[in-house]
């Protein structure tokens, strides 16, 4: 009682005095409480780790997949967007990049799914296609065995109906020039294009004025059982041969090499890749054949029968009539149109299929005006089996 005594005769309050220690105690309890709250939310933090490892509990809040998934992990789910032929042939590559695309080679030689060997008709064209409802008789009931590509001038937009087996078959292209090496990169662009469908085995290279001169069977059979490409390939003295030869081109390609053949070929899936994947002659061949040497008839010619010459048969599949002289082969129209014309197509020569003669040559024919369609429709199921 001493001390409150001499407070209250000093004046002073004790109040004051109390709540200064209340002060003090209360954030001490507080802080214990959250001490107390954290250690908990951390054990049953741990704990539920715990039980959905071990005992698969499921999330109770779902999980929300993203709205965009990136294409790395679609085109790589399974061995089917591999072998998938391109939905759309409309593609943003340049050349660069789709020739280094298309060199792609498998170095295991089997196939790990059921493949279906397919042939490649390639169109090389300005435009449109007269020949179409032709080749439409041709292709039918034989899907799954063909694919078709279009070069055309990019101006040129192609109207064919879904129906169609031309439809949306038209690439990106680019301007051609005849005799020059534009004309050979659209031939690269269009084998390109088309070893991008892996079931792509062996690749025909056609025009707008071209038909077919046998039925697909006859034509699948020919060219599948082949041990050759078709391409070609001669030594031609004279100014429209060895006359083209430009010395700058040597070592590479010396006279003895240079070679001239048929723009219109068809090669198998190893020759296209190869013709694909060229930056040796390419350079040479762009630099120093240039009109009045015309690339399209040397570049390929000579390339394969530098390093492939045991592959190539050394002639073309495509019938064309130079017998008329002048810088480009007869154009047949309306009136030509006669069972006595393709009779003489079939019996002009006796040619090596295999190593061993044969009377079947050619398996198509250029070139033909709009106003032969026409009569062609008329004897196709009679004279070309179709």
């Amino acid at each position: 009682m001493q001390p409150r005594l001499m407070a209250l005769e000093e004046g002073k309050d004790l109040a004051p005095t109390v709540r200064t220690y209340q002060h003090r105690a209360l954030p001490l309890r507080v802080l214990q409480f959250f001490l107390v709250f954290l250690v908990l939310g951390l054990g049953v933090s741990v704990c539920s780790m715990y039980m959905i490892r071990f005992f698969k509990i499921p999330n109770a809040a779902p999980v929300v997949q993203p709205t965009i998934v990136p294409s790395c992990f679609v085109e790589l789910d399974s061995i089917q967007s591999w072998i998938r032929p391109p939905s759309n042939l409309l593609h943003i590559m340049n050349d660069t990049e789709l020739f280094w695309r298309a060199s792609f080679v498998p170095q295991i030689k089997s196939y790990p799914f059921n493949r279906v060997p397919k042939i490649a008709f390639m169109f090389l064209t300005k435009g449109p296609l007269p020949m179409a409802p032709l080749w439409e008789r041709f292709f039918k009931g034989q899907e799954g065995r063909y694919s078709i590509y279009v070069h055309a001038m990019p101006s040129y937009d192609a109207n064919y109906p879904p129906s169609s087996v031309f439809y949306r078959r038209q690439i990106p292209s680019q301007v051609t020039e005849w005799g020059r090496m534009t004309m050979c990169d659209a031939e690269r662009r269009l084998l390109a294009n088309a070893l991008l469908d892996i079931s792509n085995e062996w690749f025909i290279l056609l025009s707008e004025a071209c038909i077919p001169l046998r039925n697909f069977s006859i034509v699948y059979s020919y060219i599948s059982r082949s041990k050759h490409s078709f391409m070609g390939s001669f030594d031609e003295h004279g100014p429209y041969g060895r006359g083209r030869y430009n010395e700058k081109m040597a070592p590479l390609v010396n006279l003895t090499n240079w070679r001239k053949g048929p723009q219109w070929f068809e090669v198998n899936r190893a020759l296209a890749v190869k013709i694909v994947a060229d930056v040796t002659y390419y350079p040479k061949f762009k630099d120093f054949c240039r009109p009045a040497c015309y690339v399209d008839e040397h570049y390929f010619q000579t390339m394969l029968s530098i390093e492939t010459p045991h592959l190539i048969a050394n002639r073309s599949l495509t019938y064309v009539d130079w017998s008329r002289g002048g810088a480009h082969p007869a154009t047949f129209g309306k009136v030509d149109i006669k069972e006595e014309f393709f009779k003489k197509i079939f019996d002009s020569k006796i040619c090596l299929y295999n190593n061993q003669p044969s009377s079947l040559c050619y398996l198509f024919a250029r070139k033909f005006a709009p106003s032969a369609l026409e009569p062609l429709l008329q004897l196709s199921s009679e004279v070309l089996g179709f």
